[in-house]
This record gives structure tokens, sequence and C-alpha cells, in this order.
């Protein structure tokens, strides 16, 4: 029941981000439902293993490739999906940290598990 509640709530930060950042359109809820679902697959298959692979990368910079990372990572779910677009590299580096911080602040209203 709780992951059906984290997506839902990823669906609802995805269409926040639709809606603060003009470069990032979702048609309807049921777009923004799939694109959460494909984002959450995406995150946890795809995008350990190239954190492993850029891990060097990743160190000379400190870490902060990993922003670019999450960024193509979200440009890509917006080029595949149907009801999902994102219009360009910046604009998905910016919305991926965006929806990571309202997801996150969303996530944080689920109670913690076994305490209700």
């Amino acid at each position: 029941m709780r992951l059906l509640l984290v997506w839902v709530l990823n669906a609802c930060a995805l269409l926040a981000v639709a809606y603060l950042m003009p470069g990032i359109h979702v048609t309807s809820f049921w777009s923004a439902l799939i694109a959460a679902a494909v984002l959450g697959v995406v995150n946890t298959l795809v995008r350990p293993v190239l954190v492993l692979l850029t891990l060097p990368v990743s160190v000379l910079t400190l870490g902060l490739f990993l922003f670019v990372l999450n960024g193509l990572l979200f440009w890509a779910a917006g080029s595949v999906l149907d009801g999902f677009k994102v219009d360009g590299f910046w604009v998905a580096v910016f919305g991926a940290i965006l929806y990571g911080i309202i997801g996150y602040l969303l996530s944080m209203l689920i109670p913690a598990k076994g305490k209700g």
C-alpha cells in the first residue's frame, strides 16, 4: 500500500514540476502516473549501473556529475513517453532536481513503516 501511495505522490510531484517549470509538459494525471512509474524503474535499475560506470567522472567533479546523470535520465524518460515531454537538457537537469525535492517533501507526509 505504501508503494502505491509513494507512486501517486511522485505523480503529483511530476505535475507540480510541470506547473512550475515552463519546459516540462505533462498532458494528464495518467501520463504523470506512467512517467512516475518509468522514472522509478529507471532510477532503480539503470541509474546504479550508470553511477558505477561514471564513477571516475563523479569523483573528479566531486559528485556534481550526478546532477547531469539525473538530468539525462529525466530527459530520456521524457523522450520515450508520449504524455511527458522535456524541452531540453538544462530544463531536464533543473526539473530532475525540483522533482527530487518535491518528491522528498511529499514522501515525508507518509508515516514511517511500523509507526502507524
